[in-house]
């Protein structure tokens, strides 16, 4: 079965196979993103109106949206240009208009002929104690009356869609949507009192009142799970073709680790602990490891990655890590080298900025395998580096790189461990959607020693309090970091914004003490901006958000938020993260310009209540959606058409823990259901799976 099955051709066929659709109406649905017939069958409505024929209007509340029979009367056309243009007409009871403005009179003329009987609906409003009904939308002779369902869905629109438009060609694409075959475990669906799936989609778009529009109609969570499973589907056999690639057996002597665990000042947590020891069952196991290490700011990902770094040099292989910026990689690599130093394993850094006789020397001692570990950013992937024996990529902040990415690391040797690291707090339904071909493992304590940050909201009118509480700080040996205001995405005005914040705070605070840096600038100037903050040279690094992720100098104890309303809440508490790294108490101040909105308020309340990453991210989720808490554009989040990830993380769940049953019993999807799986996936474009299938 190597293409889309048939029964699906017309439901992939061009949109102007479907009525009232040519060429350019067709152009216009495109930015609804509907492009096929089956882009309009999940395009479902998101409210309805009650267009039930009522005897008469007379006793109801205006203004009201109303149908009823009417007999024409009597027709005043304008006497000026631009007047409207009146038609008298009643329903037995009572006498009303219908207004039309800027309308042909032969039009109105054809269409309300005197004497005759209409069905006329709209709103209708009072007007100098008259009735009326402006532009009415939809007149019928009294045979049409079928024509208008008793609740008229209303779609999403665009400019060259209408509602009658779209109305009309999705009743088309629903007589093209087959009755195709059930992929929904039985017993899952009887519980759930789920209907088939071509009774779904026709229901959904029938709405008998405004509670089948909502996301909990039977109909419509049908619809979703559909979007849920295919997508959990396709992440369990991407889980089940890695793990398929045999692995290789990589199992630890522990001589280094224990060299390493010796030299720290500190025991590692529990949590520290139970990760190593799932991360090592994994890579001595012959199936490949994918695993996602999640942990908040300064849980201990680093060491963690490290020893299982250390687990395949020991069986006699190699390691990398990969970070998104170079910024990171520096960070990574003055993190681990006291750590390389104990096991004595030689560990290098290679970024673009290598080049010419130090990249080939690098590249070499790689190749004979003298490197045992290296650390780099997308520098890495490139086609010259060769690795004697990779046997571990650990990647961090995984939903900066697509899952291609992490592919194209695990090829550079045969049948490479993967382990993720994000710092990133994810809610347990994003974690599903984002990561569902992983196994976790959570760092969901604090080493001993770090103490809670505590955090303040101070108005932008105490501006002055506060750079004077910052030259207390600075007198007692302290360093602070003040992050700049975010900037509609606009670099260059970021970085007015910081340069303007930097002469002000260096005019007061004095020469030498301020340091500055931003996105703009050159990468040299960035690496000495944050190489003099970290020796210490410079006591207050004025910034924009490229610090939100990397670096790590326990001396600094203050971290001022400009315009913190501005803010999401993951970058928040990332920033916040920043500080509480040493011994001293920390504080992290988040200024903000009165007055506040109310989300921005619940935003900031709930960082001044809590350090808990994950309960931050649970607020985050309910305040601004899932697209936007990964940044949709970069995460590779699906984007469903029905399913909310948001209010329906339960049947992620319940679609994940399906999808892996039935894969575990039919992992070839030759069963009955097995084929209905099948065709599911094609509709759902989640063609790849399919493929994956066939390479296994």
């Amino acid at each position: 079965m190597s293409s889309r099955p048939e029964i699906l051709f017309p439901l992939f066929a061009s949109l102007s196979t479907l009525p009232g659709i040519g060429d350019k109406t067709a152009r216009a649905y495109d930015a609804l993103n509907i492009t096929r017939p089956r882009d309009l069958l999940f395009t479902l409505p998101n409210n309805c109106i009650d267009r039930r024929l009522r005897p008469t209007i007379s006793g109801l509340n205006f203004p009201a949206i109303v149908t009823v029979e009417v007999t024409i009367g009597v027709h005043r056309p304008p006497r000026q240009k631009g007047r409207p243009y009146h038609v008298l007409v009643s329903d037995g009871q009572m006498d009303f208009q219908l207004v039309f403005f800027h309308a042909r009179d032969d039009w109105v003329q054809k269409a309300l002929p005197s004497g005759q009987r209409r069905i006329v609906s709209g709103k209708v409003e009072l007007f100098d104690g008259m009735a009326q009904m402006v532009h009415p939308d939809h007149v019928l002779r009294p045979d049409q009356a079928g024509d208008l369902p008793p609740y008229e869905p209303v779609y999403p629109l665009t400019a060259g869609v209408t509602q009658r438009g779209i109305y009309k060609a999705a009743r088309g694409a629903l007589a093209l949507a087959p009755d195709l075959p059930e992929w929904i475990d039985p017993s899952l669906k009887a519980k759930q009192r789920w209907p088939n799936w071509q009774h779904a989609l026709m229901a959904a778009h029938a709405p008998k009142g405004v509670q089948d529009v909502m996301s909990t109609a039977a109909e419509r969570e049908r619809l979703a799970y559909d979007e849920l499973f295919a997508h959990q589907v396709t992440l369990a056999i991407a889980r089940a073709s890695v793990r398929r690639a045999k692995g290789i057996a990589t199992k630890g002597t522990g001589l280094l680790q224990k060299q390493v665990l010796e030299s720290l000042p500190f025991a590692p947590t529990g949590a520290q602990d139970r990760a190593v020891t799932e991360i090592h069952a994994d890579m001595a196991g012959d199936l490949r490891m994918n695993r996602l290490l999640q942990g908040d700011v300064g849980a201990g990902k680093t060491l963690v990655a490290f020893l299982a770094m250390l687990a395949a040099v020991e069986a006699g292989g190699q390691a990398a890590m990969m970070a998104p910026t170079e910024i990171l990689a520096r960070q990574h690599l003055s993190a681990l080298r006291p750590l390389a130093e104990a096991a004595g394993v030689r560990l290098e850094l290679l970024t673009g900025r290598d080049k010419g006789a130090e990249r080939r020397a690098k590249l070499s001692a790689l190749a004979t395998g003298e490197i045992k570990v290296m650390v780099g950013t997308h520098a890495l992937f490139s086609e010259d580096v060769d690795f004697t024996d990779l046997r571990l990529a650990v990647i961090d902040e995984q939903h900066r790189f697509g899952v291609e990415q992490r592919m194209a690391l695990g090829a550079k040797g045969r049948a490479v461990d993967i382990l993720v690291m994000t710092a990133t707090p994810i809610p347990r339904s994003l974690a599903l959607t984002h990561y569902g071909d992983m196994d976790i493992s959570i760092l969901d304590e604090k080493p001993p020693g770090r103490k809670p940050i505590e955090t303040v909201m101070v108005s932008s009118g105490r501006m002055d309090e506060v750079v004077q509480h910052l030259r207390g700080a600075i007198a007692k040996g302290r360093q602070a970091y003040w992050v700049c205001p975010l900037v509609d995405e606009s670099e260059l005005v970021e970085m007015a914004a910081a340069e303007d914040r930097f002469k002000h705070l260096r005019a007061a605070l004095g020469e030498g003490v301020v340091g500055l840096v931003h996105g703009q600038m050159p990468p040299v100037e960035k690496d000495t901006a944050m190489a003099d903050f970290v020796a210490g040279r410079t006591k207050v690094l004025v910034a924009t958000t490229v610090i939100e992720v990397g670096v790590d100098v326990p001396n600094a104890t203050i971290m001022v938020i400009e315009q913190a309303e501005h803010f999401g809440l993951a970058q928040l508490h990332q920033l916040r993260g920043r500080v509480g790294r040493g011994a001293e108490a920390s504080t992290c101040l988040l200024m903000y310009d009165p007055p506040l909105g109310e989300t921005a308020m619940a935003r900031l309340t709930i960082m001044r209540e809590t350090n808990d990453g994950f309960r931050i991210s649970e607020r985050d989720l309910e305040l601004r959606g899932a697209g936007d808490l990964l940044g949709v554009a970069q995460s590779g989040l699906p984007r469903f058409r029905i399913a909310d990830l948001e209010s329906q993380a339960d049947l992620m769940k319940i679609a994940q823990d399906d999808a892996r049953l039935f894969l575990s019993n039919d992992p070839e999807l030759k069963t009955k259901r097995g084929e209905a799986v099948r065709t599911l996936l094609y509709l759902m474009e989640q063609d790849r799976a399919i493929k994956l299938l066939k390479v296994g």
